[in-house]
């Protein structure tokens, strides 16, 4: 998720790129940040072009296919399968305040019309 939030920042990065990115945090070494891309390739996250002698890589998904993709296995996971109880236990877990609550409201209604 790392690499991928860095390529989504920056729409193209080299691994040199990616390491340096993220100043705060420590620098993860270049052969892992290298294998992870290809990994991410293999799988059909990312893929790479040469500029030069250099590999840059693109991400291939979006920030919200990934994040459907995560709440899916994260309910099956986790929760059965049941929205249900991931949204219960998400308004019982989290400090959800009352704007945030009727946003929730919100979205729910605005989904039962489309559907």
């Amino acid at each position: 998720m790392r690499i991928l939030r860095v390529l989504w920042e920056l729409g193209e990065a080299t691994v040199e790129e990616v390491i340096n990115h993220d100043r705060a945090s420590s620098k993860p070494n270049y052969k892992t940040t290298q294998t992870l891309l290809r990994i991410m390739e293999q799988k059909g996250l990312a893929r790479h072009f040469t500029r030069g002698r250099v590999f840059v890589f693109q991400p291939l998904v979006t920030r919200e296919q990934v994040g459907r993709l995560s709440v899916r296995n994260l309910l099956e996971q986790n929760f059965g399968g049941s929205p249900t109880e991931l949204v219960a236990n998400l308004i019982e877990g989290a400090r959800i305040n009352n704007a945030e609550l009727e946003q929730l409201e919100r979205l729910i209604k605005e989904y039962r019309v489309k559907k």
